[in-house]
């Protein structure tokens, strides 16, 4: 098994305020690693450093060695728009463009200089294809993607994000704003692509770490405590704190 994403000794800090303390993880390509810890712990931030989403915060500093395919992330010779483009998110909450459907998706094509009708369509309809929404939407690809409900949102943003082809898919809690129905359709298509993708999300919810993931991360106030297979992490942990946090004694 191979890994995609290599993490040594890295540090983050806000300002004054240090969020991450000496993570070092390993993330293997093509199964899903799912991070869980009580609200505040870094889980957001660490995911959103492994494409550098953090760039976009004043005050922030980071140390050590995060690397991609063996590349250093942070090396000057690497684009970060092509970074993104590599390792898409999405997020919390589902946060569609207000224009359509079909426009949605086509966004992130566009902008890599794709401008081909039929390329475009083709690129479309496999994304939704892909994100298990087409057959929802195929006869309203003009309507605005505002007017769709919540759980389809969702999906659509994942579409979207899945439309320029990256090779790791970043979810932050994305069914924390969900129905149960939906948070069940996505965790369905979670697993559906990790045929194709390398999946890490952050979820808050143990029972849905224990339903998609195949390794979890445990972080604790900043400190990434235990990482290993996921059957192992919530079965026999190795560190009394990750036990006490999954048989709910804190957090």
């Amino acid at each position: 098994m191979s890994n995609i994403i290599t993490v040594k000794d890295m540090c983050l800090w806000y300002g004054e305020h240090q969020a991450l303390k000496n993570v070092n993880i390993e993330i293997p390509e093509k199964n899903i690693t799912a991070f869980i810890g009580p609200s505040g712990c870094g889980k957001s931030t660490f995911l959103k450093t492994l494409n550098r989403m953090n760039d976009l915060i004043p005050g922030v500093k980071i140390t050590g060695d995060i690397r991609y395919g063996g590349t250093d992330i942070f090396s000057k010779e690497v684009d970060v728009n092509n970074l993104r483009k590599e390792i898409g998110m999405v997020f919390q909450k589902p946060n569609p463009f207000p224009m359509s459907i079909y426009d949605n998706v086509a966004y992130g094509p566009r902008t890599h200089g794709i401008t081909n009708k039929v390329e475009l369509d083709e690129i479309v309809e496999r994304a939704l294809r892909d994100a298990a929404i087409w057959d929802e939407v195929k006869d309203r690809l003009k309507k605005n993607a505002l007017g769709m409900s919540g759980g389809q949102q969702q999906r659509l943003c994942i579409a979207r994000a899945l439309a320029v082809q990256p090779k790791i898919l970043l979810m932050d809690e994305p069914t924390s704003a969900l129905d149960p129905i939906s948070t069940s359709r996505i965790e369905e298509l979670v697993l559906e692509l990790k045929d194709k993708y390398t999946i890490v999300m952050v979820t808050h919810n143990m029972q849905q770490a224990v339903r998609v993931s195949d390794y979890t991360a445990f972080l604790l106030l900043g400190e990434l405590v235990e990482f290993g297979k996921t059957d192992d992490i919530f079965s026999q942990p190795k560190d009394q704190r990750t036990e006490d946090y999954i048989t709910g004694r804190f957090g």
